[in-house]
């Protein structure tokens, strides 16, 4: 008898513990299909593609909107979560507006409060700036798309909880060293506005010590004729 209690209660632990952690994850397996079929290793995206498959896209955002994070989320949840936020809320910007040259074209796409969590919109400076930069992770700056060829490429799979500290790393050195993004060379010193934008992320404001961290090619110092102009033209295939 007492055997069998003791299985009756693990069991119903079992299911406890499973309920909780399911009501504490969100599946981003549709938008690692999206990015799959409409963006290429080099970040460029087929948004016509996308257009397409709009049904499977919405209903990937809607799940976005109903499943937030909560307590019982992992850092690491919070952060793929927000990431991909950020990045399908700029997605959807641009198909909903489709054609766009940039997504400058778009009335006030920084300002304007475009994803909904219950009875609160957040725009996209909302969600780099009052969230994600708060995680205090400078490379969450490499994983972030804002639909523009001078943008850190969109990765052609989804952020989750498993991949998303490899992908810190891995995204920040290929940004770094992608030519098309940074000019680091024993001759060139040419890097992306980011680094002047946000350089208090960075090491507490030593850009140059950051970027040696990861740059095959180290630098000595950065002046603003260092910097090169930001491409804002849309990142289209």
């Amino acid at each position: 008898m007492k055997k069998k209690y003791y299985l009756l209660l693990l069991l119903m632990i079992s299911l406890f513990c499973g309920k909780s952690f399911a009501q504490s994850s969100i599946s981003h397996s549709v938008w690692d299909r999206i990015l799959i079929l409409n963006a290429s290793k080099e970040g460029k995206v087929n948004y016509e593609g996308v257009i397409l498959d709009s049904s499977l896209f919405y209903q990937y955002f809607r799940s976005l909107s109903d499943t937030p994070p909560t307590d019982r989320w992992s850092r690491e949840e919070k952060l793929a979560y927000w990431i991909n936020v950020y990045n399908a809320v700029a997605m959807k910007m641009i198909i909903d507006n489709y054609p766009v040259n940039t997504i400058n074209d778009i009335h006030d796409p920084w300002k304007y409060k475009f994803f909904r969590i219950k009875d609160k919109r957040y725009s996209l400076d909302e969600i780099e700036h009052d969230i994600l930069r708060k995680f205090n992770e400078p490379r969450i700056h490499f994983l972030i798309n804002c639909a523009s060829n001078s943008s850190p490429n969109l990765w052609n799979m989804a952020y989750t909880r498993d991949n998303i500290n490899e992908a810190l790393e891995k995204r920040t050195i290929e940004f770094i060293n992608d030519p098309a993004k940074n000019q680091i060379t024993k001759n060139t010193v040419k890097v992306s506005q980011v680094f002047e934008w946000y350089k208090d992320d960075f090491n507490n404001g030593d850009v140059v010590g950051f970027i040696n961290q990861y740059s095959k090619v180290k630098i000595k110092s950065l002046s603003k004729d260092n910097y090169m102009a930001y491409d804002w033209s849309l990142n289209e295939q």
